[in-house]
């Protein structure tokens, strides 16, 4: 059985009850095209029965929450069954099952949520800020997880006083820090006035980068694990230069 569901926390916990005696149960937010014969459920969230199985999961979890919060957040295509089963694994312990890793259902949560965090780290420091004209700073990222509110917490005890915006262009979503407040907002495209200087700050930038690079010891497989070039496009040092760009 194939059950669709909008994403969202409480829905996942109305489709947890729904499946727990389905066998081999199939959950997705997205798109999947049915096999021949096979039945699909259309979740309808129910806020009282999710409450109601929050709590008891929260009974034998007191963490299982954050873990799911970390889980729908993951780009994986199968993540949502990938949480299905952890879930369905800590009603049935009736306990904490992270450190199950000999559990098939345990072992691949672990490895979801361990591609988010790891995701994070790095983004503390792929994420390039733009001065703009009024003051506060941009960074347009496209992670492979859903983590832009995630990174603010890191940036925000960096920069306490100065507003930022990190906009997951991938989603179209930002999150925006204000200089004392944090908030998420749909954004589809951004139209950003950068500061007058930060196209020199920009060429600084890329000429730091060179004056460390050493041609003759070039490392690009080394390099592209470290930093993948799907994130390049919204980093200065890896931008394709400007013919104007005087030497």
């Amino acid at each position: 059985m194939i059950y669709f569901y909008d994403g969202t926390k409480e829905a996942f916990l109305t489709a947890l009850a729904l499946s727990f005696r389905d066998s081999e149960p199939y959950l997705t937010s997205g798109n999947k095209q049915l096999a021949l014969g096979q039945e699909a459920v259309f979740v309808r969230t129910d806020l009282e029965r999710a409450k109601k199985i929050e709590a008891r999961l929260l009974s034998f979890d007191k963490d299982c929450m954050h873990d799911l919060d970390t889980l729908l957040r993951s780009g994986d295509m199968n993540k949502d069954t990938v949480a299905l089963g952890y879930f369905r694994l800590i009603a049935e312990k009736k306990r904490p099952v992270r450190m199950m890793l000999a559990e098939d259902a345990a072992l691949a949560a672990d490895e979801c949520m361990r591609r988010v965090g790891f995701e994070i780290h790095r983004f503390h420091g792929f994420v390039r800020f733009l001065a703009t004209a009024s003051g506060a700073l941009y960074a347009p990222i496209s992670p492979d997880n859903d983590i832009c509110d995630l990174l603010v917490p890191h940036f925000r005890a960096r920069m306490p006083k100065i507003p930022f915006v990190i906009h997951d262009v991938k989603r179209q979503k930002a999150a925006v820090y204000d200089g004392e407040n944090t908030f998420l907002a749909p954004l589809k495209e951004a139209e950003v006035v950068l500061a007058a200087d930060e196209t020199q700050w920009q060429k600084l930038w890329k000429k730091y980068y060179d004056s460390v690079n050493i041609p003759s010891r070039e490392r690009l497989r080394q390099m592209r694990g470290y930093m993948p070039v799907r994130y390049w496009k919204f980093m200065p040092e890896k931008m394709r230069r400007d013919d104007d760009e005087e030497e």
